[in-house]
């Protein structure tokens, strides 16, 4: 089923904005969010970072289940697990494994002096290219500084930087003042509103 295709492609943007940079992982060790579309809860991502600040390694897992109501078939599914190893602020490897509603993708790869898109690192806001860490392609971003606002938490409100994505994928994306990312806002394919909301 196509309505969401593009739900859960995880791939950010790049600009002439400058923001506060991630060169090490957080502090806490890992970032979670909820996935939230249409009011409802339909998954999960995860960031969990080993190492220290100057070799660490990244795990990304995405799960996401769109159902169909009354029935509770799945209209659609996204599950991804990635491991990015970085050395010195570099991104030296990636894995990853994708099943993008029945479509699988499988990337290894060294870094090719691009950073992933998978959002956690704010670093990828000064760049005109990304890695999409579904199928290894390069993506051509701009990015936009729309200032700072307050986002939503499961804990509360946050105060966090805006920044709007656009060129070969739209997100909206705000990073706090550690540099961690705090909240994204999407348009689905069927128009729907989707946000990470972090725990």
């Amino acid at each position: 089923m196509q309505i969401l295709r593009k739900l859960a492609v995880l791939v950010t943007a790049i600009g002439l904005a400058t923001p506060v940079l991630a060169s090490s992982p957080p502090s806490q060790g890992a970032l979670r969010f909820d996935v939230i579309r249409k009011g409802k809860d339909i998954g999960e991502l995860s960031y969990s970072f080993s190492g220290s600040a100057a070799k660490y390694s990244v795990q990304v897992i995405t799960d996401i289940a769109v159902k169909i109501p009354l029935i509770r078939v799945n209209a659609y599914a996204f599950k991804q697990n990635s491991v990015e190893t970085w050395a010195n602020g570099k991104m030296t490897s990636i894995r990853s494994a994708t099943d993008d509603d029945g479509d699988a993708h499988q990337i290894s790869e060294k870094g090719r002096g691009l950073l992933p898109a998978s959002l956690w690192n704010d670093d990828i806001l000064k760049r005109r290219q990304l890695l999409n860490t579904i199928d290894g392609t390069v993506m051509s971003v701009r990015v936009i500084d729309l200032g700072v606002q307050n986002v939503p938490t499961r804990s509360g409100q946050l105060r966090a930087h805006h920044y709007r994505i656009s060129g070969d994928l739209e997100r909206d994306v705000w990073y706090d003042q550690n540099g961690d990312l705090a909240h994204v806002s999407f348009k689905a394919d069927d128009g729907s509103t989707v946000t990470y909301l972090r725990k």
